[in-house]
């Protein structure tokens, strides 16, 4: 359809001079056609035809180009409206698109530091931190722990310190040792709670959760989780995690103004009790429980029925197989650790009855 609208009166001006210049306006086939005295066209595509509110003349009307920041058509007959569907609609802001890259940037390279930059800044500081260092680093952690953990709010959860299970733990923890040259001392401490978990921290730190003493099927279960989390501990995976923890925390903080409110520390401290390390990390920790449990003449499948009897009880994702259920699969660990005993060797228990039972009340 074509549509002529000559001797409306109609104003063109460019935004470049101030002297509006008369014009011919048509539509057709979809575009505003602006005739200019010297011949020229101008063809404004009606889609992108807007109307702007004209406060200062109320004799006519002021139109635009959504794409043309400055030039403007004054028209004074209406009749041409119903030819211009989009008037009213509001043009896309300019720098949308800019707006949109910058955004996708800043994404980035947020995700870049959390993902990739602090990791690696993590993982070399963690060589480089002095074992007072790391000690501290746990201290601090293990506080936390404690205060997050309790029910009351008042006091920090308690630590099972039953002299003859402490006992027992200890001499488990030497017979694992055997002739090793730990950098850290590893201290294991019982926290008295329900959940089935164990977990390390910095500074040779070994948590042990009184779930997991009673969801044990036997002393050597509980000797296969020491042993993996010790395997932690000797790799520093602890003091890896805590710093790229920390270092996320520090990040998240500055987009969203906790810097060091509640929330950072309710999320460092489940970082650090559900700790998800990496595959290598799991696989290391795996191998070296083998390896101490065999050398202690310690069946090194303790730690495949361990898993077994825990995703059992719990299924796999809950308590402790949730813990360790990172990669490789739950049922590839425990065909590894299975693969490790040797059918000819005479192992021994890892505690004596009476060993055991003290650490199954070190609680009490």
């Amino acid at each position: 359809m074509s549509v002529g609208f000559d001797g409306m009166g109609a104003a063109y001006f460019d935004g470049d001079s101030p002297e509006p210049r008369e014009v011919s306006l048509h539509v057709a086939e979809g575009m505003l056609q602006i005739g200019m005295d010297n011949g020229t066209t101008l063809r404004w595509p009606v889609e992108e035809v807007r109307q702007l509110p004209d406060i200062a003349v109320k004799t006519g009307i002021v139109l635009r180009r959504a794409s043309d920041p400055v030039a403007r058509l004054f028209v004074t007959d209406k009749t041409l409206l119903p030819h211009l569907p989009q008037l009213t609609r509001r043009a896309p802001p300019k720098w949308c698109g800019r707006l949109a890259a910058w955004a996708v940037a800043a994404v980035a390279a947020v995700g870049l530091q959390i993902f990739v930059l602090i990791p690696l800044l993590a993982d070399n500081l963690a060589g480089f931190i002095p074992p007072e260092g790391e000690r501290a680093l746990g201290e601090a952690t293990y506080g936390q722990i404690r205060e997050a953990l309790d029910d009351t709010g008042l006091n920090p959860l308690e630590v099972c310190e039953a002299p003859d299970g402490v006992a027992a733990l200890d001499a488990l923890v030497d017979r694992l040792s055997g002739e090793r040259d730990f950098r850290q001392q590893v201290n294991v401490s019982v926290l008295d709670h329900k959940m089935v978990n164990a977990f390390a921290l910095p500074g040779g730190f070994v948590v042990i959760f009184r779930g997991l003493i009673d969801a044990a099927d036997g002393p050597d279960e509980v000797a296969a989780v020491l042993a993996h989390e010790i395997g932690h501990v000797v790799s520093s995976d602890p003091t890896r995690h805590a710093l790229r923890t920390a270092g996320s925390i520090g990040v998240l903080g500055l987009l969203f103004g906790d810097f060091a409110g509640g929330a950072a520390v309710l999320f460092l401290t489940e970082r650090l009790i559900s700790a998800q390390y990496s595959q290598a990390a799991e696989t290391g920790a795996d191998a070296f429980a083998h390896d101490v449990l065999a050398e202690a003449n310690i069946s090194p499948g303790a730690l495949g029925d361990m898993f077994a009897s825990m995703r059992a009880e719990h299924g796999d994702a809950e308590g402790v197989v949730a813990h360790f259920l990172t990669h490789p699969s739950l049922g590839e660990r425990i065909k590894a650790a299975r693969a490790e005993v040797d059918e000819g060797a005479t192992y021994q228990p890892s505690m004596s009855p009476e060993e055991w039972a003290a650490v199954q009340t070190i609680c009490d």
